[in-house]
């Protein structure tokens, strides 16, 4: 056995004695979780830990007209997804003064298998949500901070648990079609077996896009699952397949388009796209034990993936091109084991909670390659990389009072990585560990209204190639620094929830987070880029205001303040991190078979270098939907994406590049436009 693997074994044998042995003898129940898609009366709103925290159903998502799977992630108040590249890349996250560029500090889950990647070809945390079926969604749960023992890498920022559907009201089917080749069709189905129930669902869908160069995206993804038991105890299995390949629209220089050399929907190198698949089984089970309830969920996944960008055209190569080649083929394994007691004593009803959660990457090629017109020429660095980790959580919650309530819980993280390059100086072993200690202290409800007060600590990893990194890809005769695997994080938050009437939700909170050192590894670059310590402020603002039984109106808005907290001679301002968020929407199921959605979505200006002298402007957009239900099987609908047609960009960035003919580097803006107004029409079938 691995050194890694006692450790995982002894700590699991370590914990679960005691955590069936707390409070034996006592009753269990279950308490409701908060839904953020109505308002939630007193006694449902007295679960939450923090203003900052929320489920939303699908009545929030089925009337919502989105572009891209991953925009459903923007029900989390503050949160903007974006996209910068083919429309098989993961998308940028924005959240609380982050750029979470593809993932990292903002932990994904579907059905408790996390998405997020670690030491990943292109991107730590890389967290790929395109083959999301968004019409298969029952819930989704988010967290914001680091204030939950569950919630571990990649969750300073926040969390989002991503539930499908048991079982699907009908069968169903839908036919999309809409401009710049853009087709889709989506459908599923569920029923009764001998000792449980199915779902099976597919979605298959083709999209060019609007540039000069088509995206050709090709997508498919299928969901299996199979449910049975019942409350008290049950079982679940699920098997996923998503397979995805495009050619990309990458970001393009300020300079190109002004001299008419391509437009804002060109592009400089035209061999540039990627591939990617994720099969996934996992499989989920729960029953009482003891006084208490056991609850386990393991998953193993198949991944791949293949990216060619070109960042900076003739930079560095002017004879043959930048362009280059990342490369990710892995097998990741894990799961969780966690054991729940509900109980009153003496008038207090109290929670405990605790918990293992392993999880090993075995990842048998993370690469970076020098290419031409898709062809290799060189090899920066190729790796293989066994990572894995082990962590134990336990929480235990008490309602002192009518009026107050505490939380307390922690966190221990070991990390374990062995790194086997193709350059030997860089190949070697790193381990880490990290405890988190949580404190949430919660007053109220007093006319139906809570205060909260959050305090936690957290981290995120870096990339295991950083932590074995003795010399420089690009210059092997140049020595590295290497990085620490677990970089802390610490948050505080004050918040208030409250409903003053039975259809309005009012949440607000001040948030601050500081974080260690933004040290990263550079898949672009193949090396490590370390950066200063950091803090950033926020102030977060949501409402849900139910007029009607059939209309849900929303509103957020968020402001943050981020900063390098050291002294960095190029300045203090933190790349991309963008100021303001803010969003509205209306979605409405009439009783005279009317149903749609409209939103307003607004990403605010950032700075995009340290001192600040380049800024990235403001983004509105404004996406539309409207249905109408044609008989008790069918449904017509048309979106309108971007309707007022902006010409803003999706996302900016600022830095040297070379365009060919040019004799040296040029520092400037490189942006992605906003995709041009488009339509959309569905025609929604039940069986």
């Amino acid at each position: 056995m691995t050194h890694f693997g006692r450790v995982a074994f002894a700590t699991s044998l370590a914990l679960l004695p005691g955590m069936y042995a707390f409070g034996v003898g006592v009753p269990a129940t279950r308490l409701p979780l908060v839904e953020v898609a109505g308002s939630p009366d007193a006694e449902q709103l007295a679960q939450a830990d923090a203003a900052s925290a929320g489920v939303v159903t699908q009545e929030q998502i089925e009337n919502r007209p989105i572009s891209r799977p991953a925009e459903v992630l923007e029900v989390v108040p503050g949160l903007i997804a974006t996209q910068h590249s083919g429309g098989g890349k993961a998308n940028h996250y924005f959240l609380r003064g982050f750029n979470l560029d593809h993932g990292t500090d903002l932990s994904t889950f579907i059905d408790g298998v996390p998405n997020n990647l670690r030491t990943h070809g292109h991107g730590q945390g890389y967290n790929d949500l395109n083959g999301l079926i968004p019409e298969l969604i029952d819930t989704i749960e988010y967290r914001k901070g680091p204030y939950y023992a569950e919630d571990g890498d990649f969750s300073s920022a926040g969390s989002v648990h991503i539930r499908y559907k048991d079982r699907l009201d009908g069968d169903f089917y839908q036919l999309t079609a809409g401009e710049h080749g853009y087709g889709r069709v989506v459908g599923g189905a569920s029923g009764e077996a001998s000792a449980g129930h199915w779902l099976a669902a597919a979605d298959v869908a083709v999209y060019d896009g609007p540039w000069a160069k088509e995206g050709n995206e090709r997508k498919v993804s299928m969901l299996g699952r199979y449910p049975g038991g019942d409350a008290s105890e049950g079982y679940q299995v699920n098997l996923t397949v998503y397979r995805n390949g495009w050619d990309s629209s990458d970001q393009v220089p300020l300079r190109a388009v002004e001299a008419g050399i391509i437009d804002s929907d060109g592009q400089i190198d035209p061999f540039l796209g990627g591939s990617t698949s994720r099969y996934t089984a996992s499989g989920e089970y729960h029953a009482p034990i003891g006084e208490g309830r056991l609850l386990v969920n393991a998953y193993a996944v198949h991944y791949a993936f293949g990216l060619y960008s070109n960042f900076t055209y003739f930079l560095d190569d002017p004879a043959n091109g930048d362009e280059f080649e990342q490369r990710d083929d892995r097998n990741y394994y894990g799961g969780t084991v966690k054991y729940v007691q509900q109980w009153n004593s003496g008038g207090i009803p109290q929670e405990f909670a605790a918990g293992v959660e392993t999880r090993f990457d075995d990842i048998v090629t993370v690469g970076l390659y020098h290419t031409q017109a898709l062809r290799r020429t060189g090899t920066v660095r190729e790796d293989s990389v066994k990572e894995g980790s082990v962590a134990g959580f336990v929480s235990y919650s008490a309602r002192w009072t009518n009026r107050l309530r505490t939380v307390i819980g922690a966190r221990y993280d070991y990390y374990h990585a062995t790194v086997d390059s193709n350059i030997a100086a860089n190949s070697g072993t790193a381990t880490d560990r990290r405890a988190s200690p949580k404190l949430s202290l919660i007053l109220g409800p007093w006319r139906n209204t809570e205060v909260f007060a959050n305090v936690g600590r957290g981290f995120h990893s870096n990339d295991a190639r950083g932590g074995t990194l003795r010399v420089d890809p690009n210059d092997p005769g140049q020595a590295a620094a290497s990085q620490e695997l677990l970089v802390p994080t610490t948050g505080q938050e004050i918040g208030i929830r409250t409903n003053p009437t039975e259809t309005l939700t009012v949440t607000g909170s001040l948030w601050h987070l500081k974080i260690g050192s933004e040290l990263v590894f550079a898949g672009d670059g193949g090396t490590t880029e370390p950066s200063y310590p950091s803090t950033r402020t926020g102030i977060e603002l949501s409402a849900y205001y139910r007029p009607l039984p059939w209309l849900l109106i929303d509103a957020d808005y968020a402001r943050s303040r981020a900063r390098f907290s050291n002294a960095n001679p190029a300045g203090n301002r933190i790349p991309n991190a963008v100021e303001r968020v803010a969003s509205v929407g209306a979605e409405f199921s009439g009783p005279d078979r009317w149903s749609g959605g409209l939103r307003y979505r607004f990403l605010g200006p950032a700075p995009l270098i340290e001192d600040n002298s380049a800024r990235a402007r403001s983004t509105t957009i404004v996406n539309a939907e409207i249905g109408y239900r044609l008989d008790d099987r069918f449904k017509l609908s048309v979106e309108v994406l971007n309707a007022l047609d902006s010409r803003q960009n999706d996302i900016t960035y600022f830095y040297d590049s070379q365009l060919a003919g040019e004799s040296s580097p040029v520092s400037d803006f490189h942006f992605h436009p906003v995709e041009q107004r488009q339509f959309r029409i569905t025609l929604h079938g039940r069986f």
